[in-house]
């Protein structure tokens, strides 16, 4: 199980980090992933972070704006968000078990999504 965390209304420029809690399996063996979905459109990959956390990926979009970490002893992976722009609004959803590239349909265990808006 999957919980996502951290969302909020925020103004352009601002910071936020999302938290994503794992529980019930052994997710530290699994790479882990941000996906968002804006309304009206399809889900896309922002980030992901392998196992261990030596390798991550970023979207173009948010590359240098963007960090994906996590902690395996304490189940948890965080998405530090910074200088955010309105087209980053999204609901935002953690997921494992797939594939470092990101590829969405490739993640099998999905959190329920955080509600991130950035208005100008």
């Amino acid at each position: 199980q999957l919980q996502a965390c951290g969302g909020g209304s925020v103004q352009a420029g601002d910071s936020l980090r999302l938290s994503c809690s794992a529980s019930g399996r052994a997710f530290s063996n699994y790479n882990m992933g941000w996906f968002r979905q804006a309304p009206g459109k399809v889900r896309e990959f922002v980030a992901t972070i392998s196992w261990s956390g030596a390798g991550t990926n970023y979207a173009n979009s948010v590359k240098g704006r963007y960090t994906i970490s996590r902690d395996n002893a304490k189940n948890t992976v965080w998405l530090q968000m910074n200088s955010l722009k309105p087209e980053d609004t999204a609901v935002y959803f953690c997921a494992a078990g797939g594939a470092i590239t990101g590829i969405v349909t490739s993640y099998t265990y999905w959190g329920q999504g955080t509600l991130v808006t950035v208005s100008s």
